[in-house]
């Protein structure tokens, strides 16, 4: 699965021309998409996965805010770290409950490994290149970073 360069956008196997914004497509779905601040766009991407702070960096600094497979990885680390603190808030919350308290001690150890499980998925999927999105996160990123 090759994406365009220049937009982001998902070209189809075999086409010449980006269906978006018609500029050249790559050659093959595994070559390198491109360079963007003198770095691959995949490598830009997985790295707006390391904490949130280089993906705030990534939207803010010029060469990489117009590039939209970065800005897609930047908004949905954003996103997934605001939701991620939430959970743990409201797994806060539920601690102070009599029952539930107690119940929680089982459910936190499987939530951080499902979520340490996830966060080593996108940064995978970002350095391969991928624009994998996550349920509802994936479509908010994508519709902040001007993929769709």
């Amino acid at each position: 699965m090759a994406f365009c360069s220049a937009c982001g956008t998902q070209v189809p196997e075999g086409s010449s021309l980006c269906p978006a914004c018609r500029s050249a497509a790559p050659a093959a779905a595994a070559s390198v998409q491109g360079t963007v601040g003198g770095m691959n766009e995949n490598i830009a991407g997985m790295l707006a996965y390391v904490t949130i702070i280089p993906a705030i960096v990534f939207l803010v600094v010029e060469p990489f805010n117009k590039n939209r497979f970065v800005r897609f990885h930047a908004f949905q680390n954003i996103f997934f770290v605001v939701a991620w603190i939430a959970l743990w808030l409201a797994l806060g919350i539920v601690v102070h409950i009599p029952f539930l308290g107690w119940a929680t001690i089982l459910i936190w150890p499987l939530i951080s490994l499902g979520g340490l499980i996830l966060w080593v998925v996108l940064v995978l999927k970002a350095y391969q290149g991928q624009m994998f999105k996550l349920p509802v996160i994936g479509d908010m990123a994508e519709k902040q970073a001007g993929v769709v």
